[in-house]
Parts: C-alpha cells; sequence; structure tokens
C-alpha cells in the first residue's frame, strides 16, 4: 500500500492513464478461456457469478414482460393458459435463484477478502466448484423450455402440492425444477461454508469482528442462514422426487400424504430466503451511505445486532405464509405476533440509514441514488408487510395482487436496487473504470420511475379482488385501467433495465479510467490498486481502527511500517494456488447425473445417472489428491511466476 492517500490515488491514476487493465484480462498462470474455467482466483469467481447473474436477470425480465403483456388487456390470448403458467413458474424461479442470489454472491466472492485484508477465500478450488454447480443447475432448469418430451415448469415457483404430483403435472417439467434446485443448494451451501470459514479465520491481523465491514457481517450472517434454511427445501424436494420418480406417497392424500407438509418445508426454507436476499442488500446500502454522506455510519454495533436478530427471526415466522391454512387460533396469533416483531430490527436498520444521512455532506452519485432509492421503497415493502401480519387482513389479502406489489416492493425496490447501487459503487473496483453519471442518472430514474407505476397500481388490483396467477380476466371486472397501467410501468422498468446493463457493460470495457479509491472509501479494499492484483495485498494490512482505510488516510503518520515478515514474504514471493479443471468436472457430472435421472424412463437415462455419478467422484477424489503445486508472485512482478 501507498504512503498516503493522495500518493495512493495519484500513482493508480498514472498506471491506469499507462494503458489501464482491462476488467476482463487479468493475466493469471494460464491465460484466456482455460484462464478462466480453471481459475480459483475469488476475483474471477466473483465476475463470472455477476455476468451469469445479470445474463438471468435479462432473462426473467424478458419473462416478466410477457406476463404483463398478457395481462395489459382483458380476455388476451397473447398467451396460452399452459404457457402462462410455464413463464410465470419461470420469472420467479429466475429471479430469486438465479438472478438476486447470484448477484449477492457476486459482491460476497470478490468483496469479502478485500474488506478483510485476505489473498483469497478459505476453500479456493470450492469455490471454484459452486460457481460451476451454480451455472449447471442454471443450464438444467432453463434448457426444459427446448429439450424432447419436456415443458417448461408449470407449478409456481413455490411448487405447492398436489400441484406437483404425476396426475395433475404429467410431464418432465416439474421434474427439471425438483433437480436444478437441489443442485443450485448444492452450490449455495458450498458456497456459505466457505463465506463463515474465510469470514471467522482469515482475517487479517487487528481485524476483530467489530472492526469488520457491515457488508462482510451481513454476509456471514447470509452464509449461516443458507445452511440452516437449505436443509429443509432440500427435504421437501428429495420427497417430492420420490413421489414422482419411485411411488412415494409423502404429498398423496389418497395414500394419507399431507399436502401441508409441503408448505411447512417449504416456508421453512422460503421466509429465511426473503432474508437470503435482502441482507446482502442491506449490507451494501451500510457501505454507500457512509460514504457518500462523509461521515462514519450511525450505530454500528446497533446495525450488526439488528441483522443477526432479523436473522434468527426470520426463521419463526414462516407461517405466515400459512394464514388461511386453518393452523388454528393459537398458531396463528404466534406467527402473528412474531412476524410483527421482526418489523422492529428492520426499522432500527433504517433508523440509522437515517442517521448517516442527518448531518452529513451529501453527494448524489449514482449508488447514492440508488440507496436512497431502496431505503424509501424498502419501507412501502415493509408497510405493506405489517399489513399480511394482521391475520384478518392476511385473509383479505391472501393470493391476491396485493401480495405481488408487496414482494416486489422488498425484492425490486429493495433487493436489486441495492444491488445496483453495490454494482456502480464496487465497478470501478473490479475494472478501474468509473460509469458517466449522466447515463447512470438516467439509468435511475427510468428505474425507479417504471418499478413504480409497474408495481404501485397492484396494491388497488389486490384490493379490489384480482387473484394471483390467474392469466387473463373478464373486462367488467373493473381491473382494465390499472392492468394497462402496470403494464406501461413494466415496460419503462424494462428500458431502464437495459439502460443500467448497457451502460455497466460499456464502463467495465470503455469507461474513463480511475484510480483505486475514486470514492474517498472507507474499507481495506480501496487502499488497492483498480482492480487489485492478483494476490490482494502486497502486504496483509495491520488493522487498528475501524474503517482503518479511512483512518489511515486522515492520519497518515499511524501507518504500520512494514515488518520483517512482510519483506521475507516479498523476497520469496507470494504463494499463489494452482488452478484446477477438477471442480468443473465434478459439476459437470452433476449436471450429467441430473439429467439421467429426469430420463430415467428412457433407455439412456439409466446410463447417464451412473455416468454422472462416475464423474462426479472421479472429479472430487482427483481434486482431493491433487498436489498442493501453486506457484509464486512478487508484488510488481506479477509476469514473472515461478512454477513449482
Amino acid at each position: 500500500m501507498q504512503t498516503t492517500a493522495k500518493q495512493d490515488f495519484i500513482g493508480h491514476d498514472a498506471a491506469a492513464e499507462s494503458g489501464g487493465i482491462n476488467l476482463l484480462a487479468r493475466p493469471t498462470a494460464k491465460t484466456g478461456l482455460v484462464g478462466w474455467l480453471t481459475t480459483v482466483d475469488h476475483k474471477k469467481i466473483g465476475i463470472m457469478y455477476g455476468l451469469a447473474a445479470i445474463f438471468f436477470l435479462l432473462v426473467g425480465g424478458l419473462e416478466a414482460l410477457l406476463i404483463r403483456i398478457q395481462l395489459a388487456f382483458p380476455n388476451s390470448t397473447f398467451l396460452s393458459a399452459e404457457a402462462y403458467n410455464q413463464v410465470f413458474t419461470m420469472h420467479g424461479t429466475t429471479m430469486i435463484f438465479l438472478a438476486v442470489m447470484p448477484l449477492g454472491a457476486a459482491f460476497f466472492n470478490y468483496m469479502v477478502p478485500l474488506q478483510i485484508g485476505a489473498r483469497d477465500v478459505a476453500f479456493p478450488r470450492l469455490n471454484s466448484f459452486s460457481l460451476w454447480t451454480f451455472l449447471a443447475g442454471a443450464i438444467l432448469i432453463n434448457t426444459s423450455w427446448f429439450l424432447p418430451g419436456a415443458h417448461a415448469p408449470n407449478i409456481g415457483w413455490f411448487g405447492y402440492a398436489n400441484l406437483t404430483s404425476t396426475q395433475y403435472s404429467p410431464g418432465l417439467g416439474t421434474d427439471f425444477w425438483i433437480l436444478g434446485l437441489q443442485i443450485l443448494g448444492v452450490a449455495s451451501v458450498a458456497a456459505a461454508l466457505n463465506f463463515i470459514v474465510t469470514i471467522i479465520n482469515m482475517r487479517a491481523p487487528g481485524m476483530t469482528m467489530m472492526r469488520l465491514p457491515v457488508f462482510t457481517w451481513m454476509t456471514l450472517f447470509t452464509s449461516f442462514l443458507i445452511i440452516l434454511a437449505f436443509p429443509a427445501i432440500t427435504i421437501a424436494l428429495a420427497e417430492l422426487m420420490f413421489d414422482r420418480m419411485f411411488g412415494t406417497n409423502f404429498f398423496e392424500v389418497d395414500a394419507g400424504g399431507q399436502p401441508i407438509l409441503w408448505q411447512h418445508l417449504f416456508w421453512i426454507f422460503g421466509h429465511p430466503e426473503v432474508y437470503i436476499l435482502i441482507l446482502p442488500a442491506m449490507g451494501i446500502i451500510s457501505e454507500v451511505l457512509p460514504t457518500f454522506s462523509r461521515k462514519p455510519l450511525f450505530g454500528y454495533p446497533i446495525i450488526v445486532f439488528s441483522g443477526a436478530v432479523i436473522g434468527l427471526l426470520g426463521f419463526a415466522v414462516w407461517s405466515h405464509h400459512m394464514f388461511t391454512t386453518g393452523m388454528g387460533k393459537i398458531a396463528t396469533a404466534a406467527f402473528a405476533l412474531a412476524t410483527m416483531a421482526i418489523a422492529v430490527p428492520t426499522g432500527v436498520k433504517i433508523f440509522n440509514w437515517i442517521g448517516t444521512l442527518w448531518g452529513g455532506k451529501i453527494i448524489t452519485r449514482t449508488p447514492m441514488l440508488y440507496a436512497l432509492g431502496f431505503i424509501w421503497m424498502f419501507m412501502i415493502g415493509g408497510f405493506t408487510g405489517i399489513m399480511h401480519a394482521a391475520a384478518p387482513a392476511n385473509a383479505q389479502q391472501q393470493d391476491s395482487y396485493f401480495v405481488v406489489a408487496h414482494f416486489h416492493y422488498v425484492l425490486i425496490g429493495g433487493s436489486l436496487f441495492a444491488l445496483f447501487s453495490g454494482l456502480y459503487y464496487w465497478l470501478p473496483k473490479m475494472s478501474g473504470r468509473i460509469a458517466s453519471e449522466g447515463i447512470g442518472k438516467l439509468g435511475f430514474w427510468s428505474t425507479f420511475a417504471g418499478f413504480n407505476i409497474a408495481f404501485f397500481p397492484m396494491h388497488f388490483l389486490g384490493l379490489n379482488g384480482m387473484p394471483r396467477r390467474i392469466y387473463t380476466y373478464d373486462a367488467n371486472m373493473d381491473w382494465n385501467l390499472w392492468n394497462l397501467v402496470s403494464t406501461i410501468g413494466a415496460l419503462i422498468l424494462g428500458v431502464g433495465v437495459a439502460i443500467v446493463t448497457l451502460h455497466l457493460l460499456y464502463t467495465a470495457l470503455r469507461g474513463r479510467r480511475c484510480g483505486g479509491d475514486p470514492w474517498d472509501g472507507r474499507t481495506l479494499e480501496w487502499s488497492l490498486p483498480s482492480p487489485p492484483p492478483e494476490h490482494n495485498f502486497d502486504h496483509l494490512p495491520k488493522v487498528r481502527s475501524r474503517d482503518y482505510f479511512w483512518y489511515q488516510k486522515h492520519h497518515p503518520e499511524m501507518k504500520e511500517p512494514v515488518t520483517e515478515q512482510d519483506r521475507e514474504e516479498a523476497a520469496h514471493g507470494i504463494h499463489m494456488p494452482d488452478q484446477s479443471w477438477y471442480p468443473l468436472v465434478a459439476s459437470i457430472g452433476l449436471m450429467i447425473g441430473a439429467y439421467g435421472l429426469i430420463y430415467l424412463a428412457q433407455p439412456w437415462g439409466i446410463f447417464a445417472a451412473i455416468g454422472g455419478g462416475v464423474v462426479l467422484f472421479a472429479g472430487v477424489y482427483l481434486w482431493s489428491v491433487e498436489g498442493p503445486g501453486g506457484y509464486h508472485v512478487h508484488p510488481g512482478e506479477e509476469a514473472d511466476r515461478h512454477h513449482h
């Protein structure tokens, strides 16, 4: 690290002016396509997660536009009932599991090691495996659109029994959904375990837990939620798979099964999943607001503690999704009270964010606009959530468009706006290039206006009796106007998201070059060049306070001296792990085996299932016996690598 913040900024700009570094061209031991396929570098893995998530965000958005075009006018025949069911099932599945979750994972991968002063995650090859396994699950689900004998799943993203039985879903679409989600669960749990070990064990010297950036804290809480919540849906999916493929009767009423069992298992996962999607967003907001308010985060310990309480209470409220299933007064009252209680730590966070803004020197750059938009729209989603907590009101709103409005305000106005804020905030760090403010603000106002025009009228539609998941409606239902307004808003939102996506990609490849600290940041990632070198830190930082980089910039005389250990490491080079094909091989085996199980009735299905299992086992075995290998990088001489 440079001696002062000023030298840091000027030095990085000088390097940028002399040629800059392309987001997709950082050299490693193996370069080109092979380098990306075999990488174990957390930064490259984060970039690939992000690119895949943005691609699936556009796919899910296209599916949403098809839904809105169908509903723009009464008695529309744009989509058939069957096609509509497939589109809305894939829209929900894609947005939750293939867009918002992996976009959060992209930031986890890229930023957490930089924020804690580490060279990489604890298990680099496991990290690579989680990326390729995520892509395997995503490909599996989406190939159901066009493979022979298959169709896209048409059961809703929640897959309620007994819609998923072979009687009501006789095709293979539901099987693709079951196996795809199981594979995505493997990827999520592998990544979560990795981040927990990384954050607890690999912090830089002096980086105590209460000096961690809030985004890293939220990553830790999210990872615990994943490993505690995903077993429930794994059990539910396994039972459903056995019902469909092997003739068991977990959810078959005629044979004594209980469809409501699925709802309990699914929502024990499904409600913590909401916080798996929103906690990373809250972490991003807690990084952006102090930077652009020019003051420290207000109430840091309280924000951290409220994140933990949100995660804990998230497991105690699942049955508020089931108030109309006849659980009884005591259960309904208990879950209603717990649902109201979870609003308290959320409100505490909002109070602290407003406290951060209060009296600050607010700079309305693009990341800040998205952060402020997040606070406003997440509050609207939270208010309607509190309305759902009251069981009598819930009985009226259940399965109506009021609920659709509520969760889109939370997951688009909340999660997605925060993720866009994070993209604009950290893209200079990832690419060495900074976005144009004019186009950035055009994208923000387009998405903000389009989102509110699309989803606010759904509150009126829901209270006026329009149910969810209907593919058409009659002209005399008094829903015509607001459905048309909603569709116009969705089209504006689509244009806004297209502007944001193209702007971000253009910036990454051709944007104006910037130094390592363009925002005058607080946390350790801003102490590095942009983009960071392969080894991250020339010398691991010795952290002496929260927001240590900010502290160093204002007290350069307090900078830690280079130690003898640092000099010794620099003389011998920094050891970097070798790249590996085996995580990719193991993920491919998992995908082949899943295809085999889906097509078990075909002559080749059993061979594909067994063959995929063999490839998976071989990949994991060879990965486990692969030698330590690796190579050394000398700071400032990255191209000079000494292989073992």
